[in-house]
């Protein structure tokens, strides 16, 4: 198994027991992959729900440049109910997952046919 078949299953392990969500595997899959070599990196492969920073770069890098929403205040709202969703507590918010979840969340599936 390579190292991001072994990810991909730890993303759908969290999307699953912390999200309470039953994943699309092929979705989950193509947003790992749409996340490149970030997901290798410790620092990068998560994302800091406390910081303003970081909510900037996926409101902007991702929300808007890759699903193509306009910016709004809505993306904040739906950036923070994931965060909210996949639990305050949990430190490691792994980046894919809250983009799978963002992606659902507006229903931009089909960005990743």
């Amino acid at each position: 198994m390579s190292k991001r078949e072994e990810l991909i299953l730890k993303y759908a392990s969290d999307l699953k027991e912390k999200c309470g969500v039953t994943p699309n595997m092929d979705l989950l899959t193509k947003v790992t992959i749409g996340c490149g070599p970030s997901i290798y990196n410790a620092d990068a492969s998560t994302v800091a729900g406390g910081q303003q920073s970081e909510l900037e770069t996926v409101k902007n890098n991702f929300l808007v440049k890759k699903l193509g929403l306009g910016d709004t205040p809505a993306l904040y709202e739906a950036i923070h109910a994931v965060l909210e969703k996949y639990g305050k507590s949990n430190k490691h918010k792994y980046r894919a997952v809250v983009y799978y979840l963002l992606t659902v969340h507006f229903k931009k599936e089909s960005i990743y046919k």
